[in-house]
C-alpha cells in the first residue's frame, strides 16, 4: 500500500537532511512523526522514524549524568558549514566572533583570555554559518583536542592584526600548525602534502583601524593576496564585516539552490545549500529516494539558463538555480 504522503512532510525531511546537531534531528524527526497519516502504508515508516528518535534520545542520555558530560571542546556542527577562527594572541578572534554573531566571548587587551572553544552563529542573507573561536596560536604547544577541532572544520580564518607585523604573524601560525600535520591552504598553491591537513583560508586582517599609513595597508593586502583570499575589517568599528560574511561564503565552496513545485512560486527563505558541482539527480537523491527513482527532467530558471530551461540529471546547479522537479 502505497505512504500518500503529505507535502508537510517532505518540507520537514528536507529540514532534517539539513539539521547539522543531534538536537535539530530529533526535533524534526518528532515532527516528521506528527505529521505522517496512520494506516498500513506508512507502518513500516513510521516503526523506522520511531527507531531513530530512540536512537538520538539514547545519544543525548549518554552526555548526561556524572562523569558522562560531553567535553566542552566539542562542538557539533551547526549551520551550512563551521568555521574555525585562528590566529596569534590579541588578534581580535573573539571580538570578531561577538561582532558577528550573538555569542558573548571574553574579551579583555591582555593574551589568552579565550581558554575553550565558542561557537557562534553568523547569518548571511537566507543561511546561517558557525563560526567557532579557539585559544590563540602564540606557543609550539597546542591543547590536545585543538588539532582534532581544526580538522573537523569545514573553512578557517586566519586572524591577523596589529601592532605585530601580520607578515610574521602568518609565519608563527604556519609553524605552529606544521608541527601537527596542519597548513594553511594558499591561493593557487601545488597540492597539500599527503601527510597534511588542509582547509579552504581566509585571511582577515582585523584592527584594520590602528593602521594610519595607507601604504602600510597596502603592503600587508598586497602581500596576504598573493597567498590567501584576504580583506581589512574592524571588529571595533564594523568595517568590512558585510564583506566577510561574503567571502566566508565563497571559500566554503557552496552553493544555494531553491525548488519549486510546477506552476507554484519558489521559497525563497529556505534554500538547499549544496557543494559546487551538485548535479540535478544528486539534488533529487537528496530530497527523496522516491523523487530519485521516477526522475524524468528538470526545468531551471537560473543566470546561466533561459527562464525554465529543460536540463537532463548531469546539470551542474549554480548559485540562485530555482529548480523544478518532473517525474
Amino acid at each position: 500500500m502505497p505512504a500518500n504522503l503529505p507535502p508537510q512532510y517532505f518540507e520537514v525531511e528536507k529540514l532534517y537532511r539539513q539539521a547539522r546537531s543531534a538536537s535539530e534531528k530529533l526535533r524534526y524527526l518528532e515532527e516528521m512523526l506528527a505529521i505522517m497519516p496512520k494506516h498500513k502504508g506508512t507502518d513500516k515508516l513510521r516503526a523506522d522514524l520511531r527507531k531513530r528518535i530512540s536512537q538520538f534520545k539514547e545519544m543525548r542520555k549518554g552526555g548526561k549524568g556524572p562523569g558522562r558530560r560531553a567535553p566542552a571542546y566539542l562542538i557539533d556542527k551547526e549551520g551550512v558549514g563551521q568555521v574555525t577562527l585562528l590566529g596569534p594572541p590579541n588578534s581580535g578572534k573573539s571580538s570578531l566572533l561577538a561582532a558577528l554573531t550573538k555569542a558573548q566571548p571574553q574579551i579583555a587587551d591582555y593574551p589568552y583570555t579565550t581558554r575553550i572553544p565558542l561557537a557562534g552563529m553568523m547569518r548571511y542573507e537566507n543561511i546561517q554559518v558557525q563560526l567557532v573561536d579557539t585559544p590563540p596560536l602564540g606557543g609550539e604547544q597546542l591543547d590536545p583536542w585543538l588539532p582534532d577541532l581544526l580538522r573537523r572544520a569545514d573553512a578557517w580564518v586566519l586572524v591577523l592584526a596589529p601592532p605585530e607585523d601580520p607578515l610574521y604573524q602568518v609565519e608563527q601560525v604556519k609553524a605552529v600548525l606544521a608541527g601537527y600535520k596542519l597548513t594553511l591552504q594558499e591561493r593557487g598553491a601545488g597540492a597539500v602534502p599527503s601527510d597534511a591537513a588542509a582547509r579552504p583560508t581566509l585571511a582577515v586582517l582585523n584592527k584594520s583601524d590602528l593602521i594610519s599609513d595607507p601604504e602600510e595597508m597596502e603592503l600587508y593586502l598586497e602581500f596576504l593576496g598573493e597567498h590567501f583570499h584576504t580583506l581589512a575589517v574592524s571588529a571595533h568599528t564594523g568595517q568590512g564585516l558585510q564583506t566577510f560574511r561574503a567571502e566566508l561564503y565563497k571559500i566554503l565552496n557552496l552553493v544555494r539552490v531553491y525548488t519549486r513545485a510546477p506552476g507554484k512560486a519558489a521559497n525563497f527563505n529556505s534554500p538547499f545549500v549544496i557543494p559546487v558541482r551538485t548535479t540535478i539527480m544528486e539534488l533529487a537523491e537528496r530530497i527523496h529516494q522516491d523523487l530519485a527513482r521516477n526522475f524524468k527532467f528538470a526545468r531551471v530558471w537560473g543566470r546561466e539558463t533561459f527562464e525554465g530551461q529543460r536540463v537532463q540529471r548531469d546539470y551542474f546547479l549554480r548559485e540562485g538555480d530555482v529548480v523544478e522537479l518532473h517525474v
